[in-house]
């Protein structure tokens, strides 16, 4: 059974929801210039660090580079990214493991939006950057972890 075009009707997420279960996982495609998915690449050399990227494959199917606003589509399980979202590899990183985690929500049929939803998908992005901390090899890139992780606390649990 192949994953639904589409995730958008009920049927389709249903599907989605049955093919995640029995282990489905996808084989994640970037979408852009050859300098957005050059960035795109760094993302993801460090969320297969945290040992993340099975759970971003798992509930996104690509990274498309737009010039309008980074969002997820749910219905095309895919993350927006423009430029600006992935000039950072470390926030890119958080970004698109925070999009996966509203993605497996939408498919789980919980409210994937709005105040708490936001609080919880900010609470995977923040464990995402502690396990990215821990798992490095690299100094600079544990300190600018520690950073993100104060600054999206901060942020989210003032």
């Amino acid at each position: 059974m192949d994953f639904p075009e589409r995730v958008f009707t009920v049927k389709e997420v249903e599907k989605a929801r049955e093919l995640i279960e029995r282990g489905c996982k996808h084989r994640l495609r970037v979408r852009g210039s050859p300098e957005f998915k050059r960035q795109v690449k760094e993302a993801l050399k460090l969320i297969k660090t945290a040992k993340y990227y099975e759970f971003l494959r798992t509930y996104i199917k690509q990274i498309v580079e737009v010039d309008g606003f980074s969002q997820l589509r749910e219905a095309e399980v895919a993350i927006w990214a423009n430029k600006y979202a992935v000039e950072n590899p470390v926030d890119a990183a958080g970004f698109f493991v925070q999009k996966a985690h509203q993605m497996r929500e939408y498919i789980e049929g919980k409210l994937y939006f709005g105040g708490e939803a936001e609080k919880r998908a900010v609470e995977k992005r923040i464990e995402f950057l502690k396990q990215l901390q821990k798992r490095s090899q690299r100094d600079d890139l544990r300190k600018k972890c520690e950073e993100y992780v104060k600054r999206w606390t901060e942020t989210v649990f003032p």
